[in-house]
């Protein structure tokens, strides 16, 4: 189960894409998230096979609008280029089990509960957490982070939260100025996306760090990227490729960012293993400083069996752990 703001969700589809050639084979995923993802339609299955039909007969095809077969047939691409293997990006993540510095995920829920995940997650060796806020009472969610405040310092424990959207614009910057008083790291999305405005003005008067997620979905363009990113001036930007179109379109977004000196870091969608490896990999291509946010793949119960192992406030790649096979 995985609660946000934007309500519960109790299961995520997801299909593999393969390609083969001289008997290798090259796995990506394709799992658009429900209420997220712009291909997150009741049709998705029927065109992920057009897709796979107009590949096999070599007919051009534009993935603008479906993001997520975008996402999985580039990693199914670089996997059979890589020889199946599932290396996709070849980097010491992969090779030499190099290390990823992630943050810890409580998801909505009650506050005891919400409490507890918070203890699980810093006993594990988080030293970066992010809570999901926005979906119950908002002193209830500010004495969460009074709990955190009261046993750990900044330097000790980073807190991010992640609005969701939840906050109206009118009452969004009285609720960020509550939640500064807990010297957080920065907030995520505090209003809907496509409130440009709103959301500007936010990031001008902001006592807190502010980080564009759900805002840069459907934006295909560099002139539309970077004029989200001039008009908006967020601190930073949070990368999901599977909703944004594969590891092409995240790389632009990392560019035109870092050229308008704003931080990013990517974030899984809840693909399974499959896809977060892919993002794994690509995320050691940059030697991000910033704790990322790729763990989710602990939460299903019929996950993919893989080498990625999370320890300690890290995600890595085990070589010594094989891998189960992928549907």
């Amino acid at each position: 189960m995985a609660g946000t703001s934007r309500g519960v969700m109790h299961q995520h589809v997801s299909y593999s894409l393969r390609i083969s050639q001289h008997d290798i084979v090259g796995v990506g995923e394709a799992a658009p998230l429900p209420g997220l993802s712009i291909d997150a339609l009741p049709e998705f299955e029927l065109i992920l096979q057009q897709t796979i039909e107009a590949l096999q007969s070599n007919i051009p095809i534009d993935l603008t609008a479906f993001p997520s077969i975008a996402f999985a047939l580039e990693t199914a691409q670089k996997d059979l280029e890589n020889g199946g293997r599932k290396l996709i990006f070849d980097n010491q993540f992969y090779n030499n089990q190099t290390p990823i510095a992630i943050n810890g995920l409580v998801w909505m829920d009650t506050k005891d509960n919400m409490q507890t995940q918070i203890d699980e997650k810093i006993s594990q060796g988080f030293d970066t957490i992010k809570i999901k806020i926005g979906a119950i009472d908002f002193d209830q969610e500010i004495a969460l982070l009074k709990y955190i405040r009261s046993r750990y310092t900044a330097s000790e424990i980073a807190i991010r939260v992640d609005a969701n959207g939840a906050f109206a614009p009118n009452d969004a910057l009285e609720k960020i100025k509550k939640l500064s008083d807990y010297e957080l790291h920065s907030i995520e999305q505090p209003i809907k996306a496509g409130q440009w405005d709103a959301m500007a003005q936010l990031c001008q008067t902001t006592p807190l760090p502010i980080a564009l997620d759900e805002e840069l979905i459907g934006i295909n363009t560099s002139s539309e990227k970077l004029k989200l990113l001039q008009t908006i001036k967020p601190d930073f930007i949070i990368l999901k490729p599977t909703l944004l179109g594969g590891f092409a379109q995240t790389h632009e977004w990392i560019q035109l960012a870092e050229a308008q000196n704003m931080g990013w870091w990517a974030t899984s969608a809840l693909e399974s293993n499959i896809g977060l490896n892919a993002i794994c990999q690509f995320v050691a291509q940059y030697h991000n400083p910033i704790k990322q946010g790729l763990g989710t793949g602990g939460l299903y119960q019929n996950n993919i069996e893989s080498p990625l192992c999370v320890q300690r406030g890290h995600i890595f790649y085990d070589k010594t752990k094989s891998w189960g096979e992928s549907r």
